[in-house]
């Protein structure tokens, strides 16, 4: 079993009186994780299924002699799939004001149902996680660095979903990804707000998938699509909050030179966005080498922030003119820029952007260094 990196974090942050919001996809190891800070806590704990009935039933009764009744021997309460019980967050709220010798994990694989039932009831009183896929890191843990390298390319078309570790037969990878994406993250995309319409979903995911790296522009999906502009943006919304996707706006700080928007759309797992278009041929026959680096690499970086519980921003930028970074990082205050290539190519930074921003740092990522910038 792999240790996930996030667990320190959360671990030093846990207390009385505070709620730890884990938020993440499904079978991406939340459960695994919550199961493991439960077995190296030092005290008693209570383990409840948000999708249990019988959860609800307990909890249904908000009040402080229910609690009280329920927790006055438990120091750790951890409630997986938090996110459907009905007025979660009054129920969390009221939990660590009367229990106060209490700590509190919920996790939830939509931030979007989580926050909008969790949230403003737990201002002051939560911390917010973000658990992904397997890290580089992470799967070092099973590996040497030689051998990972040597598989680097197995990573960049099927992704680090956690159980792929176990399956070595290619496959039977891509079997279940494809039951992950037409299954269970579609269904809890279309859960979220009671959309109907899986098959525009379905067809979006593929364009977004095929747009990886590039600006998107929701109009003309919109006039793809036969869907209205606020539609997609609220689709992709709706996939940004269930964690299949992620967007980085575009970093400026000159309006009148640099490009303000629209932004790019990534996939937070490389083997989601394969099996979206299904798609899993070797790297030799494919166009689209460059867009799985970039979203590979990108993914790994806020991984790795995440983890670390560094606080960042992640942004692209471009000129009018055209001169462009792939990834430009903001952490306190410092700019990093970052440059991917799957080859050995090593472009020198764009004139425009150091005038604009002589005092930061400017580094090409390609396979030679990939490790150094990912651990």
């Amino acid at each position: 079993m792999i240790q996930r990196e996030i667990i320190k974090v959360i671990q030093s942050e846990l207390r009385p009186q505070k709620v730890m919001l884990i938020y993440g996809a499904r079978r991406v190891g939340k459960t695994v994780l919550i199961e493991q800070i439960a077995q190296g806590f030092n005290g008693k704990v209570s383990i409840l299924n948000g999708e249990d009935q019988t959860t609800n039933a307990l909890l249904a009764e908000q009040s402080a002699a229910n609690y009280t009744q329920l927790f006055a021997d438990t120091d750790l309460l951890v409630i997986d799939e938090a996110q459907h019980i009905p007025e979660i967050g009054q129920i969390l709220k009221l939990i660590v004001d009367t229990q106060k010798h209490l700590s509190v994990i919920a996790s939830g694989s939509s931030s979007f149902d989580l926050q909008n039932n969790a949230g403003e009831p737990l201002v002051g009183r939560s911390y917010e996680f973000r658990l992904y896929p397997l890290s580089v890191s992470e799967l070092l843990t099973q590996t040497t660095r030689i051998e990972f390298l040597q598989t680097l390319e197995w990573q960049l078309l099927y992704g680090s979903y956690p159980e792929l570790t176990a399956i070595a037969d290619c496959a039977r990878k891509q079997r279940y990804l494809t039951e992950i994406a037409q299954t269970y993250l579609l269904k809890d995309i279309l859960a979220v707000d009671g959309i109907k319409n899986s098959s525009k979903m379905m067809q979006l995911l593929q364009l977004l998938a095929y747009q990886v790296g590039s600006e998107v522009s929701y109009e003309k999906i919109a006039n793809k699509l036969g869907l209205s502009r606020n539609t997609v943006e609220k689709y992709i919304d709706l996939l940004q909050q269930t964690f299949v996707i992620y967007r980085l706006p575009a970093f400026s700080r000159n309006p009148r030179k640099e490009v303000s928007k629209p932004g790019k759309i990534y996939f937070t797992d490389n083997g989601i966005r394969n099996a979206v278009i299904r798609d899993f041929r070797p790297l030799s026959v494919r166009q689209d080498t460059g867009a799985l680096w970039e979203n590979y690499i990108i993914s790994e970086r806020i991984k790795l922030m995440q983890n670390k519980g560094i606080i960042s921003k992640h942004y692209f930028w471009r000129t009018y003119s055209g001169q462009e970074i792939d990834l430009i990082e903001e952490t306190n205050g410092e700019i990093y820029a970052f440059e991917f290539k799957y080859g050995q190519r090593t472009p020198q930074a764009p004139n425009a952007f150091c005038e604009l921003y002589p005092d930061a740092t400017y580094q090409v990522i390609n396979k030679t260094n990939m490790l150094s910038f990912c651990l």
